[in-house]
């Protein structure tokens, strides 16, 4: 028995160590890569921080940079504040559980669906595309994590906490912001930094609804692989992929209960 548990033991760590390479060895192939000094795809030959110095030189992918942080801030923001909004809104007495369901449809609708109904809309009301349309569609597509995820967490609210607020003569508003929303805090933050992350990475929604006035970093990218894989590339998506492990183990964090505020 002793040794058909540790054999049982030795293949379940196999099996792991396998699924994580699969997952993770193309990421560390790209980092590595990042540094080579011939272009993509070569042979390894030597350690050079050519591409980095390219990267930073770059005024116009720096500056999609910019337009997709600004989008993926300014929807985040949007998207929290609507979401402390409906709970708000509940919190004073309102049913809602009824219409629940209609903030899923951007999540169960395919996105390309999504994008093109968008454009359709904003062509409809003749608002020009930009930044602006890119803030709206993915605000869109942000409500449909925030007001799940956060009603969820509503739900699970101990009212006592409540009932002993009002009972002590506080009005239904100051409960509200000194008991419930501080409660709320850390799913509004994982939920902000998810919704950021998907943002941020969003091509679909950006493709459609960008028009040529706007070009987000995804768009940018694609504009660089139609001439051909530049290892710039490379070394962006290496230090993407240093930011957004950050904010993932950020996310993590929070969601294990992690105090960081």
């Amino acid at each position: 028995m002793p040794l058909k548990i540790e054999g049982s033991k030795i293949v379940h760590f196999i099996l792991v160590l396998s699924t994580y390479c699969f997952l993770y060895l193309p990421l560390i192939v790209l980092v590595v890569f990042s540094f080579n000094a011939e272009r993509f795809p070569s042979p390894w030959t030597g350690f050079s921080w050519r591409w980095y110095e390219e990267l930073f030189q770059s005024k116009y992918l720096w500056q999609a940079f910019m337009n997709s942080l600004l989008v993926a801030a300014f929807s985040t923001l949007i998207s929290l504040l609507l979401g402390v909004f409906l709970i708000f809104y509940v919190a004073q007495g309102k049913k809602i559980k009824n219409f629940l369901f209609l903030y899923y449809g951007n999540l169960v609708v395919p996105e390309t669906v999504l994008a093109v109904a968008l454009l359709g809309f904003f062509t409809l009301t003749y608002i020009p595309l930009g930044l602006t349309t890119l803030v709206l569609a993915h605000t869109i597509l942000g409500l449909g994590f925030v007001i799940p995820i956060t009603y969820s967490r509503y739900s699970e609210l101990d009212t006592k906490m409540t009932e002993a607020s009002l009972v002590l003569g506080a009005t239904p508003k100051q409960t509200f912001f000194k008991v419930t929303l501080p409660l709320l805090r850390p799913s509004l933050i994982a939920t902000g930094l998810l919704i950021f992350i998907i943002s941020f990475d969003d091509f679909i929604l950006s493709y459609f609804c960008a028009g040529s006035s706007a070009q987000t970093l995804s768009l940018y990218i694609l504009s660089m692989l139609r001439t051909g894989v530049s290892p710039v590339v490379n070394a962006l998506s290496a230090v993407l992929l240093v930011l957004s492990s950050l904010l993932a183990l950020v996310f993590f964090s929070i969601k294990t209960r992690v105090r960081i505020l």
